[in-house]
């Protein structure tokens, strides 16, 4: 049976309806609601309240076995707090067509609603879409679409911003998102990643220089308190601010 708080309007649940990805949502655990306090903004972001019995789960194991997936979206990461707040410190023309990349449980997208963007959350995950959407309405913001998608085979739509938090887990992970960026970022429009500073950076930065697109990389710090199922811990990373190579 699907929690209330993850049972959409009609609209978002037909987008998800014939997506094959989807954590069952008998693996979930129970559920917590996380206060999330970034400067003036506090925001309450629903997640599993134990991201490591999702972690060790028997259909999670399953999916690994098939492609190596797993369900990270399910913890509230520091770079995801990193970026929000980088959203949040911006001014943006209202109504700018966005698109959040891995959102999981939504939290910069979260951040860029509020900021008055039109958000298109998407992640490879149907059940991540559920939270993103949960999270979004519990705060009564309106202004979203949800949209499964491989990063293997992308939309043709594009977006004027793109945003996605801790998408860099490894090495395999540079050549997608690089690519994702190429062909959905209109020409004048940007990209903001925000990473932890994996070890997957260094070719990151080589990628983006290799395939002709500008960057600016910023130091950032984000914390993450103590809290069910996770400790806390301070981090540092990077915001790579990135143009389209196409002017």
């Amino acid at each position: 049976m699907t929690p209330s708080v993850l049972q959409l309007p009609a609209a978002h649940e037909a987008s998800l309806a014939e997506w094959p990805r989807a954590t069952p949502l008998s693996a979930l655990g129970p559920l917590l609601q996380e206060p999330v306090i970034l400067g003036s903004h506090t925001f309450t972001m629903w997640r599993p309240a134990e991201p490591d019995r999702l972690l060790e789960h028997p259909s999670t194991l399953e999916a690994f076995s098939q492609d190596e997936y797993l369900p990270y979206w399910c913890d509230l990461w520091p770079a995801s707090r990193m970026l929000a707040k980088a959203i949040l410190a911006a001014s943006w023309p209202p109504g700018t067509r966005a698109l959040e990349v891995g959102c999981g449980l939504g939290m910069a997208g979260v951040a860029a609603l509020t900021r008055q963007l039109h958000v298109v959350f998407s992640d490879y995950d149907a059940t991540a879409l559920r939270f993103a959407a949960a999270n979004a309405l519990q705060h009564q913001l309106k202004d979203f679409e949800l949209l499964p998608f491989d990063w293997y085979q992308t939309p043709t739509r594009q977006f004027d911003f793109i945003f996605g938090a801790d998408l860099l887990y490894e090495m395999r992970s540079v050549a997608p998102v690089v690519a994702l960026i190429q062909k959905m970022l209109t020409p004048q429009g940007e990209a903001w990643i925000t990473d932890q500073d994996r070890s997957p950076s260094s070719l990151w930065r080589k990628t983006l220089r290799d395939q002709g697109l500008e960057f600016q990389a910023s130091p950032l710090h984000a914390g993450q308190p103590e809290a069910p199922g996770q400790t806390a811990r301070r981090v540092k990373g990077t915001l790579y601010r990135i143009k389209s190579g196409i002017r």
